[in-house]
C-alpha cells in the first residue's frame, strides 16, 4: 500500500523555521509514553516537548497540530490542536497537552482530537496497518488570536480551514509508531 502524501504539500508554501524536540524525532519511533493509553496502546497520551526558534517576522501566534495521515480513514486522524498560544511562545514541555492544558501558555486553547477528547491522544495504529507518521506542526500566524472564527466545539480540520492566509510558517518533526501486534 502505498503512502500518503504529506498534507501540508497541497498548501501554498510556508517558509520554515526550527522545531526541535527532547523526546521524538523524524523518522524515529515514539516512545510509549507517547503512545495512546485511552485507545489501549499502552502509553500515557504525552504530548513530547516541543521547542522552536525562527518563526517568520510578523508573528502574532502559534498552532500546534499532530496529525496521522497514514490512518485508515479518507481524512486521515487529528491526534492534537492548540491555537492561539502567544507569539512569545517557543517551547511546550512534555506532557503539556494534558486534559487540563496545564503546560500550556495563558490563552491557549486545545480543541478536541478526532477521539473526541480535548487533550493530545497518543498513538495507536490499527495492528498490523504498517508505519504510521505523527506530523508535529508549529504554525506560525499573522493574528493574534483565532478566537472570532474557531469556537470551542470546532474541529482541527476547521482551524486549518481558518489558518489558511494566515500562516506564515510553519516547522514540522514527524517520528513514526507501528502496531505490528
Amino acid at each position: 500500500m502505498p503512502q500518503p502524501p504529506n498534507p501540508y504539500d497541497f498548501l501554498p508554501p510556508a517558509p520554515g523555521f526550527t522545531l526541535r524536540s527532547n523526546d521524538v524525532a523524524n523518522g524515529e519511533p515514539l516512545a510509549t509514553p507517547h503512545l495512546s493509553g485511552i485507545f489501549g496502546a499502552g502509553g500515557e497520551d504525552r504530548s513530547p516537548h516541543l521547542s522552536w526558534e525562527g518563526a517568520p517576522e510578523g508573528t502574532k501566534s502559534f498552532v500546534v497540530t499532530c496529525y496521522d495521515p497514514d490512518a485508515p480513514t479518507a481524512s486521515g486522524f487529528w491526534h492534537w490542536a492548540v491555537l492561539d498560544l502567544p507569539a512569545s511562545t517557543t517551547e511546550l514541555p512534555s506532557g503539556a497537552g494534558d486534559s487540563s492544558g496545564s503546560g500550556l501558555p495563558a490563552g491557549a486553547r486545545t480543541l478536541k482530537n478526532d477521539g473526541g477528547v480535548k487533550q493530545f491522544l497518543g498513538a495507536a495504529p490499527p495492528p498490523g496497518h504498517g508505519p504510521h507518521r505523527y506530523i508535529f506542526a508549529v504554525h506560525a500566524l499573522d493574528v493574534e488570536s483565532l478566537t472570532d472564527s474557531v469556537d470551542g466545539n470546532a474541529t482541527p480540520a476547521f482551524l486549518g480551514f481558518n489558518m489558511f492566509g494566515h500562516t506564515l510558517g510553519r516547522a514540522t518533526i514527524t517520528p513514526t509508531h507501528e502496531n505490528k501486534g
